[in-house]
């Protein structure tokens, strides 16, 4: 089993450069913001793995009493196939479960089919939803 734990303020440029290199990075996601949002807000629920030292993998995790949320899971390109998907994925419903959720969702681009695959491996299906996104700030 990979070396999962919580994330740490040092981590902050390698796993900048894991959501790069999985092209999670787009112009209106600023990841500075986002770790930053995310350690104002259950900094407990943002994991990585770690091998050797290096940043393989991350999950931000989310609840807010009602679903459990997953954003930012990212695996190094070099480590994919190798179960540490499915071991950070593992490991998030295991803290949600532990919170009482009974739900998880989260959202995929329609072009990243690949992470469709992947999660509906893992037993997620498409909900008969739409979903509906505001922006408060301008990042």
């Amino acid at each position: 089993m990979p070396d999962i734990r919580v994330y740490r303020t040092s981590d902050e440029a390698a796993v900048v450069a894991l959501w790069q290199a999985c092209g999670l990075v787009v112009p209106w996601n600023v990841p500075a913001l986002d770790i930053g949002r995310k350690l104002a807000f259950q900094p407990d629920l943002f994991f990585v793995s770690e091998s050797e030292g290096e940043i393989t993998g991350s999950v931000m995790v989310g609840y807010e009493g009602h679903r459990g949320w997953i954003n930012y899971l990212a695996v190094a390109p070099a480590r994919r196939r190798t179960g540490l998907g499915r071991a950070l994925m593992d490991f998030s419903e295991a803290r949600l479960r532990g919170l009482g959720c009974a739900k998880i969702n989260l959202q995929v681009r329609d072009s990243n089919t690949e992470a469709v695959g992947f999660y509906e491996r893992l037993g997620f299906a498409v909900d008969d939803t739409v979903s509906l996104g505001k922006r408060l700030h301008g990042q």
